[in-house]
């Protein structure tokens, strides 16, 4: 791979090992402001400390705002406000409030998230993991469209999984109707992030706004709560004491890495729509943009909202 040097910091050396902080190393964010959902927590709030490190101005929306202002107590630049994802009244408020305040957005993440949960019912009846992780973003990114084409070089990330070949959208029965699996309705979700972020790419291209999909990697987070000890120790993740399997995990700051560089990199001017690990764009995830295409448009269906063209 050919070596490239953005400020002083060599962009080829990001891997699987690298920081947030790592990533924004000489990038100067001052001026831009970001969105990351559920950035008060885990992989959210390793991001959103790395882009204000690097000047941004973050806006973290919240189910909990007051959780959340705990959080980031004492952080600069930093503005926290209401947001249920589950709750697409609640994403219209937010992002109504987000466009009187802010004229501009240059980053969207897409971070927050439920995995695993026993099976709730949101909404008009939607399987909440679908709802959540993905129809709340598919809304949200919608509602802020204004803002992000107004830069003229917007990013929006949606923070996906590992992928599996075999993963399809369960089109005959998308929430789950018909028997629920709370790993099968997880990895529906998670597959929806990838395809979202394809098919926004390919309207949002000529708008100047990018979008890319993420894998962290394996990171203990919030996101676990919905699992026994007794199912992590199974799975081989924990051992009995609860300690991390050696060698599996990666470090909040090392799993929100490939979230900002998919956010700010320079290298991905000339690309979107891909799937990046480890701080690099990578050859899995699916290729099929027929069924991208299929999800937005079931998408406008369910949410009613369809404002991207």
């Amino acid at each position: 791979m050919t070596s490239h040097t953005t400020n002083g910091t060599n962009r080829s050396a990001l891997g699987a090992a690298s920081t947030a902080g790592d990533v924004l190393a000489g990038l100067d964010l001052t001026g831009r402001t970001a969105v990351v959902t559920g950035g008060f927590s885990g992989l959210g709030l390793a991001s959103t400390r790395a882009l204000v490190g690097a000047g941004a101005r973050v806006v973290v929306p919240a189910r909990r705002p007051e959780q959340a202002q705990q959080a980031l107590a004492g952080m600069e630049r930093v503005e926290v406000d209401q947001l249920d994802l589950a709750d697409l009244a609640s994403v219209r408020a937010f992002a109504e409030r987000f466009r009187r305040s802010h004229a501009t957005l240059d980053i969207l993440i897409a971070n927050a998230g439920i995995m695993a949960c026993p099976e709730t019912r949101v909404g008009p009846g939607w399987e909440a993991q679908f709802a959540t992780n993905h129809l709340g973003h598919y809304a949200l990114t919608n509602l802020l469209w204004p803002a992000l084409t107004a830069t003229g070089r917007a990013r929006v990330v949606s923070v996906s999984s590992g992928y599996n070949p075999d993963s399809r959208i369960r089109w005959e029965d998308v929430q789950f109707a018909r028997g629920y699996d709370k790993w099968a309705a997880y990895a529906q979700s998670k597959l929806a992030n990838i395809l979202f972020a394809r098919h926004l790419d390919r309207l949002g291209g000529p708008h100047g706004v990018h979008a890319f999909s993420v894998n962290p990697g394996w990171i203990l987070t919030p996101l676990q709560r919905h699992l026994s000890v007794d199912e992590m120790v199974a799975a081989g993740w924990i051992d009995a004491d609860g300690n991390p399997a050696p060698g599996l995990f990666k470090t909040p700051e090392q799993g929100a890495a490939t979230l900002v560089w998919a956010a700010t990199s320079p290298e991905l001017d000339a690309h979107g729509g891909d799937y990046c690990a480890d701080c690099h764009i990578t050859e899995g995830g699916p290729t099929d943009s027929g069924e991208a295409a299929r999800l937005w448009a079931l998408s406008a269906d369910l949410t009613g909202l369809n404002l991207i063209h």
